[in-house]
């Protein structure tokens, strides 16, 4: 009999298939004491373990380029972490057999991440992901992950690690549902530029959908059906297909029914991800993450020669157009040993972002530098944004950095505390545009971490009271005559850029896989109504209420 589960929709369209459970082996090794004499070899074995993981993993970020290029590199510095390793060999000296070693070491760890913090917390499937993985090469067994299937599927998971879901093969994986996760999690944003159908934060979809059961999962609503009817899946394949056809008439500048203007602009981590941004027709990119650079190597800096080879092949690829520049965003998840601090309680509120940076002048100083080397000649419109501006002092020190630096390009300031949103009109007397990060800005309105299924619904950006902080930065925008985007995840659907578009928000940036939709959906529908739509999710008093909202100013109901 057809039931409806409602998890937390992440990635737009329709799969029908059978479920396959995410292969999940009990992977805690016996206790059992090894001899003495058998230490060093032990000890042996769990650094060439933990070495072919950390290999492993870059590989598979080689391979998948990009977003999870930056996430699984950043796993294989957890893996490779010096006191982690410290701690299995101890552990072997007094008697541990390598696995047992790295499992209780792993677990130490996981329990000082789950304290520090909701934002720390957030990392401890990746680090379980590396723990089960060197567990499962010492013990000889199959990795966790995705099973073997010659037919397509609908994957289900607790959660999925970033290395599985970089390298899912959207032919035979139709769609995913997950039990944890939020709409900003990793998975979310992995799933959004691969193209596959996901539904994350449905509490119990391990036991509530059995293997072999057939499923409808819409990564637009967040709806599962299970064992749907004939009709259904009719209805859900015509929508579908109807979405699809949309997609495909619309082509050219992304704008309103009646000719108003709204830049689609891409969101890329280095230049992998240009090639799928330039072909979903993204007229620019509005956030450019150069930190996946960095992560290569945490012990130092990349050289400048290194920044400019790759930021000069980023820009290059959009002549005439507009290129946004993140400098360097490190701190919290994101720890790199030559800049942020190691012992913060909580990283997340710490010294990450700019702080870093002008704590570190040297390296702000290199990246401006090679930023102004790689754009010099090229016929491109550059501008360079700083994260985590609290208030206009910020503003001043990163515009003034830019200045002494020589860079020829606007300066602007990311809007992701709400200090900077309520203070928008004071930041912009020193920057000349804002961009809205409204992963983060939802994180810390609401105190709720973005990686935290639990919490999924304050992560939620349909959230009034984030639609209220966006209203703010983009009205001070417009009354300074300055630009206000959007590069946080909140521009990838559709109907709420028709929001963020009435709200004042003069462009969009979202991962390439998101553009058509987003196009699409903002050519039926007039300025006037963007602005009902906007004022009628303001005026409700939670997420789930805004969208009703919004659908029926939009649906002329």
């Amino acid at each position: 009999m057809e039931t409806t589960l409602q998890g937390v929709g992440v990635s737009h369209g329709v799969a029908i298939g059978e479920v396959r459970h995410m292969g999940t082996a009990v992977l805690e090794p016996p206790a059992k004491q090894i001899a003495s004499g058998d230490t060093a070899r032990e000890q042996g074995r769990a650094r060439q373990a933990v070495e072919a993981v950390a290999a492993d993993l870059k590989a598979r970020g080689n391979l998948a380029g990009g977003e999870a290029q930056a996430v699984l590199e950043a796993q294989a510095l957890m893996a490779l972490d010096p006191e982690l390793l410290a701690d299995v060999e101890r552990r072997v000296a007094v008697g541990s057999t390598a696995e047992r070693a790295v499992y209780d070491a792993f677990a130490s760890y996981r329990a000082l991440l789950a304290g520090a913090g909701e934002y720390l917390a957030g990392r401890v499937a990746d680090l379980d992901d590396v723990r089960n993985r060197i567990v499962a090469r010492l013990l000889g067994v199959p990795m966790p992950g995705v099973p073997d299937s010659d037919e397509p599927y609908v994957l289900i998971a607790r959660d999925l690690a970033p290395a599985d879901t970089a390298l899912l093969d959207p032919a035979l994986v139709l769609g995913f549902v997950t039990e944890e996760g939020g709409p900003t999690s990793h998975s979310a944003i992995l799933a959004r530029a691969l193209g596959v159908p996901a539904v994350v934060a449905l509490p119990g979809a391990g036991e509530l959908l059995a293997e072999g059961t057939v499923i409808a999962v819409d990564g637009s609503t967040g709806e599962v059906f299970v064992e749907p009817s004939e009709q259904k899946r009719a209805a859900l394949t015509a929508a579908a297909a109807e979405r699809k056809a949309a997609l495909s008439a619309s082509s050219g500048p992304g704008a309103t029914s009646d000719g108003h203007k709204v830049p689609l602009l891409a969101n890329v981590g280095g230049p992998a991800d240009v090639p799928a941004a330039v072909e979903a027709g993204a007229e620019g990119v509005g956030l450019f993450r150069t930190e996946f650079l960095f992560l290569d190597d945490s012990a130092q800096a990349p050289s400048q020669d290194k920044q400019v080879e790759a930021y000069r092949q980023v820009l290059e690829a959009f002549p005439g157009g507009r290129v946004v520049v993140r400098v360097l965003d490190a701190g919290a998840d994101k720890p790199l040993d030559f800049l942020t601090p190691a012992d913060e309680p909580n990283p997340a509120l710490g010294v990450r972002g700019l702080r870093s940076l002008l704590d570190h002048p040297e390296v702000l100083r290199d990246q401006l530098r090679a930023l102004a080397t790689a754009a010099a000649g090229l016929p491109v419109h550059l501008e360079v944004m700083a994260p985590m501006v609290a208030d206009r002092q910020d503003a001043k020190a990163f515009a003034d950095a830019c200045r002494e630096a020589g860079l020829a390009a606007k300066f602007g300031a990311m809007v992701e505390i709400p200090s900077a949103a309520l203070r928008a009109r004071s930041v912009l007397q020193e920057v000349e545009f804002l961009s809205l990060g409204t992963n983060d800005l939802a994180q810390y309105t609401f105190a709720a971490d973005r990686q935290v299924g639990a919490v999924s619904r304050l992560q939620d950006p349909w959230q009034p009271a984030l639609l209220d902080l966006v209203a703010s930065a983009a009205e001070a925008a417009r009354a300074e005559g300055k630009s206000c985007g959007v590069c946080g995840e909140a521009a990838a659907d559709p109907l709420l850029a028709c929001v963020l578009t009435g709200l004042g928000v003069t462009s969009l940036s979202m991962g390439a896989a998101s553009i058509p939709y987003v196009r699409a959906t903002l050519a039926k529908y007039t300025l006037a109504q963007c602005e009902r739509a906007a004022a009628a999710a303001r005026a409700t008093d939670s997420a789930d209420e805004a969208r009703r909202a919004v659908q029926a100013v939009l649906s002329g109901e």
